[in-house]
């Protein structure tokens, strides 16, 4: 980013964001010189980069695992038909258009699902991590990882017209365990394929995630919010939860320093998981491998429609469509039966 004069704003695109006493000349150099990871480029994590790619954000890493669908269009704002219609990388396709809206940053993609096995790999010498991954098994290695290299992070979770955000600032005493001891029941936890969601809904609480972000990174740490935002936008509620401190001293994470999620199994390894808002499942294998993308497009050759990108290969049949990534990783659409779907990966990608 160009050096600011605090004198001379005219031609600054940030000038407006300068002239907020807040922040400043000295805040916006801290906001131009930070990295900042986004876990999840959905309905949160696209309009979370895209405040933090205009407010000057120096370095972006977008993670998602997922590719672009109609089904995303109506919330996701980073994303156009065109996207859809290729079936694009959601983390590639945020960042070309990311780099469009702003060329003084650097925004770049990895298409990957978080584990025990690469988080460190992928967070590593991130000044602040943005949780919009939608799921809670992520959000608890997240937490591990962020109390055992005191990173801050954004949690913010939203279904239907419903949600909360809070950040944690990787020191404990609170963390997010403390807030939720343990992983809730997959039973007990509404989704957006159950429960529908609110576009207006979700950008109302990325762009509060995106406030907290960016008081972290312009040194305005003393502004964060210290309790738990809870919004029902539909029924026009709102709650501020508190996390009594003195949780710390039982809580397993921050209070006993046992990083479960983190040094135990790698999160996700060996599941299947039916994904939300559609007919399709994610097999994650129990052994994670680098795919050579270009062989598996050609041994899928006359086998049905084979379609090869940087980041996945996908093989199109009459009823059913395989999207296989680099690290193994695979989803199925056109079912939601695990049994079904493990049996198409076992065929056609190997055990």
């Amino acid at each position: 980013m160009n050096e600011i004069d605090a004198h001379n704003l005219s031609d600054n695109r940030y000038a407006r964001q300068v002239r907020f006493d807040a922040i400043g000349v000295d805040g916006q150099r801290l906001i131009s010189q930070s990295t900042v990871a986004i876990l999840g480029c959905g309905a949160l994590g696209s309009v979370i980069a895209e405040i933090l790619a205009r407010s000057g954000v120096g370095q972006l890493r977008i993670i998602d695992r997922d590719y672009v669908e109609w089904t995303n269009l109506q919330r996701q704002a980073l994303f156009d038909e065109n996207d859809a219609k290729q079936g694009r990388a959601k983390s590639e396709a945020a960042c070309d258009r990311l780099q469009s809206i702003n060329s003084d940053i650097t925004a770049e993609p990895f298409v990957a699902d978080l584990t025990a096995d690469n988080i460190d790999r992928h967070l590593r010498g991130t000044d602040l991590v943005v949780d919009a991954a939608d799921n809670f098994s992520i959000r608890f290695l997240l937490n591990d990882w962020s109390l055992k290299t005191k990173t801050a992070w954004v949690h913010g979770g939203c279904v239907g017209a419903a949600g909360q955000v809070r950040l944690f600032s990787g020191l404990g005493a609170p963390c997010f365990r403390c807030l939720v001891p343990n992983l809730p029941p997959a039973s007990s936890v509404a989704t957006c394929d159950t429960a529908g969601v609110v576009g207006a809904a979700t950008h109302a609480i990325a762009s509060l995630q995106a406030l907290e972000a960016l008081k972290w990174l312009s040194g305005n740490r003393d502004t964060i919010h210290e309790s738990v935002w809870s919004f029902d936008f539909w029924s026009n509620r709102f709650r501020e939860l508190s996390i009594d401190s003195s949780l710390s001293q039982s809580c397993r994470a921050c209070g006993e320093r046992q990083y479960d999620f983190l040094e135990g199994d790698p999160v996700g390894v060996g599941e299947t998981m039916t994904l939300c808002g559609r007919s399709a499942v994610q097999i994650t294998p129990s052994a994670m491998a680098t795919v050579d993308l270009n062989q598996m497009a050609l041994r899928w050759q006359g086998q049905g429609e084979v379609q090869l990108t940087r980041f996945f290969v996908r093989l199109t049949l009459a009823t059913l469509r395989l999207t296989l990534f680099r690290d193994g990783r695979a989803v199925i659409e056109g079912t939601d039966q695990s049994g079904e779907a493990r049996a198409v990966y076992d065929r056609l990608v190997g055990s």
